[in-house]
């Protein structure tokens, strides 16, 4: 199983759920917030400055996750996709990416069809049974606890780019 980090190209992440406890905190301006996780962060700015395709698709419009998301490198994100296998598709005929060098983590119903087209699909520890039920890998780790560091992490290892000159500067 872990021989298919290998093939990776590009990672795509769901954003709530993933990136995100999943949680939403709501003020009484009624302004949303969602908190991210640092070593996530960490690993996929250097999945950026290692040169992998690095995309977020959500169904989500927040405008928290476009400003982090951005800061972290990812010029590719899609928010507000209603049906995600469209924008997907959209994403890998535009770059020319096979979904076989895919890894997408996902964590709900949302998720699953796009999460059937990809070459290595994974999720966080507390994904919809249905989703665990699909994935070549389980992260021990919930969404917004480092999970996506842990698949980005693996795949960089297997393919001798973790502790590279990029790893030194954030």
């Amino acid at each position: 199983m872990l021989t298919k980090f290998k093939d990776i190209t590009t990672f795509i992440f769901d954003v709530d759920g993933v990136l995100t406890d999943g949680s939403v905190y709501v003020n009484d301006a009624g302004e949303q917030t969602r908190a991210f996780n640092i070593k996530d962060g960490y690993a996929l700015q250097l999945a950026v400055k290692c040169g992998y395709n690095v995309c977020a698709i959500s169904g989500s419009r927040s405008k928290i996750a476009m400003h982090r998301l951005n800061s972290l490198g990812i010029k590719d994100v899609f928010l507000g996709s209603g049906v995600k296998t469209e924008t997907f598709k959209v994403y890998l005929n535009e770059r020319g990416i096979s979904p076989m060098n895919v890894m997408y983590m996902g964590d709900d119903i949302p998720d699953l069809e796009v999460m059937r087209q990809v070459g290595m699909p994974v999720c966080p520890a507390d994904a919809a049974e249905e989703i665990k039920e699909l994935c070549e890998y389980i992260s021990p780790l919930g969404g917004g606890k480092g999970c996506a560091r842990d698949v980005i992490e693996k795949a960089l290892k297997i393919q001798g780019k973790w502790m590279g000159a990029e790893a030194y500067s954030w």
